[in-house]
């Protein structure tokens, strides 16, 4: 059992706890979830090497949290759970996953209503129940409707960064495959798209009846829907659907090109082969019977006259014409950050010390971190106010003397009010080395007046970064609506930076803002959203989009040593 695993079910069991009334314990399952999900270790790992007393000794999981952990390690359920389930039989999953729908929420609806999943919410609001119930209403009944349509919009898409890491045990465990001669993950997960619909892996093999038949009867696969010489279908143990195509080293160059993608892209490749008389599909580039090219990607384009194109930008939106012309951006590199600019510590709701954060950090090769814990607004997070931000500053200060090599900058990620004032006052922003601002709250504004509050929050001349800009949470919550080329020009015109936010759920901003941000000339930056030591893990994502969006290390202020950094703030 993996460490998701056993934090989803300590996620639900807050939910139940919360729903009984338990307000303690649903914190303490909640807290023990978000430390298991952002651990740098699987449990299991740390349970084999030290029995219960090492998952005792993990920050945050005492006794009862880490015998229950054991009990989930040894028998795979946990009874207390199971007791939970069978007495609210709510499908938490699907609900939980529309924008207003939290624990009081299922818990009335259970209670008054009988709703037990998506479809139950669907009947009651069609048949008008909802907006009666107290507290409802017609305005709730709209929300509700409009957050069910827009988790129909993602039903079967995975988040690149909940299904990454499994995708990639799987591709090494392909690679060390002794009749394995090359392997690769194909498909959107290779263009680093932010959702998934299924997953793509390639082998070159002059053996495929023994590849196909460890691919089958892998851990995670749970059903093979097709068993083939040269392809096999499986679904795997998470929901996702998985393709294994085995093709002759000679044409492996080609197969990757193919089935990365995407198609729009590769039907103007195959059009460009066709117009010199060619042919180009997964076994390679042929004139006639001869194979001009297929035995690595960069044969493919270079043949058809164009460098090599990396997979992030193949979405045939213009980088075939730059391609053509030698003009290709270069690229931002994975791990070429050296800060990370928005990251939470206990101090509010996040799950470590500031300087475990910070060692943490350093640890993954960063150079500096800004803290940037949650503001007053910001109850559900536990805000700081002003005279508890000036104290972490002080903490902040004295970290720094015992850390070498690493700066620790002062931050805040400051909440932006309804009408785009902020609830920390400027004497104490304006002491803070680096300040982020936040919609949190009112994300159902109209657009003009959505946007005039994220215009005047920016020009404040202590707010550096505009944090997660259009507020979106991918497959639960669309982006508020704003006018994100007037949001961007602001930018540019102030200077104030435009986050790229890393974590999985978030990947904001969208690739096409990101263009527009480099067109504009606005400065960017990639940060981690970190809340746990594990989550600078997710600064490659950040990574992936800039690269979705064309962006290279010039237009990304916090690839800069700390000091330059320092330099494109506003002060």
């Amino acid at each position: 059992m993996k460490n998701s695993e056993i934090a989803k079910i300590f996620y639900h069991l807050s939910i139940f706890e919360e729903m009984k009334g338990e307000v303690f314990k649903a914190r303490a399952y909640d807290k023990a979830a978000r430390m298991i999900e952002g651990y740098g270790k699987e449990m299991r790992d740390v349970y084999e090497q030290g029995g219960l007393k090492a998952l005792q000794e993990i920050e945050g999981i005492g006794k009862a949290i880490s015998e229950k952990i054991e009990e989930l390690l040894k028998t795979g359920k946990l009874r207390l759970y199971e007791e939970r389930k069978k007495e609210f039989p709510i499908d938490l999953d699907t609900l939980t996953s529309i924008e207003g729908v939290g624990p009081k929420t299922i818990k009335t609806l259970y209670e008054k209503l009988s709703v037990k999943s998506v479809e139950d919410l669907e009947k009651v609001i069609a048949e008008g129940k909802l907006r009666k119930l107290p507290g409802f209403g017609e305005k709730k009944e709209q929300q509700l409707r409009k957050g069910i349509e827009f988790l129909k919009q993602g039903k079967g898409r995975f988040l690149l960064g909940h299904a990454l890491p499994t995708l990639r045990e799987i591709e090494a465990r392909l690679m060390a495959h002794p009749d394995v001669q090359a392997a690769m993950l194909c498909g959107s997960a290779r263009r680093m798209k932010e959702t998934i619909g299924d997953a793509d892996f390639l082998v070159a093999s002059d053996k495929p009846d023994n590849i196909m038949d460890f691919f089958t009867t892998m851990k995670e696969v749970i059903h093979v829907y097709s068993k083939g010489t040269t392809k096999s279908n499986v679904k795997l143990e998470s929901g996702l659907d998985a393709d294994l195509r085995i093709v002759p080293r000679e044409s492996f160059g080609a197969a990757m090109q193919y089935f990365t993608g995407n198609k729009d892209h590769n039907v103007a490749l195959r059009t460009m082969a066709i117009m010199r008389g060619w042919k180009l599909n997964e076994y390679g580039l042929f004139e006639g019977e001869k194979q001009v090219a297929g035995k690595s990607e960069e044969e493919i384009y270079h043949a058809l006259g164009l460098d090599y194109i990396q997979p992030e930008m193949r979405e045939n939106n213009g980088e075939i014409d730059l391609a053509r012309v030698r003009k290709l951006p270069n690229l931002i590199q994975y791990g070429s950050l050296r800060g990370d600019l928005q990251v939470q510590t206990n101090y509010t709701d996040g799950l470590s010390s500031i300087e475990e954060m910070a060692l943490a950090a350093k640890k993954t090769g960063l150079e500096y971190l800004a803290i940037t814990d949650h503001t007053k607004s910001l109850g559900v997070a536990g805000g700081l106010d002003e005279e508890e931000i000036s104290r972490q500053v002080k903490d902040i200060r004295r970290i720094n003397q015992r850390i070498e090599e690493f700066r620790i900058l002062t931050g805040s990620e400051v909440n932006i009010l309804k009408e785009g004032s902020l609830d920390i006052d400027d004497k104490t922003l304006k002491e803070l080395e680096v300040v982020g601002a936040s919609v949190h709250s009112y994300f159902d504004l109209p657009k003009e007046e959505q946007t005039r509050r994220v215009l005047k929050a920016v020009e404040n001349p202590n707010v550096d970064i505009l944090f997660h800009p259009t507020g979106r949470l991918i497959n639960q919550r669309a982006p508020y609506e704003i006018d994100a080329e007037k949001v961007i020009q602001k930018c540019k015109d102030t200077g104030t930076i435009l986050e790229i936010n890393a974590y999985p759920d978030r990947l904001d901003l969208k690739d096409e803002h990101i263009r527009k941000a480099i067109e504009f000339g606005a400065k960017l930056c990639i940060d981690s959203d970190a809340h746990a030591t594990a989550h600078f893990q997710y600064l490659e994502f950040g990574i992936g989009q800039a690269r979705r969006g064309w962006a290279t290390s010039q237009d990304i202020v916090n690839t800069l040593p700390v000091d330059r950094f320092l330099k494109t703030l506003k002060a």
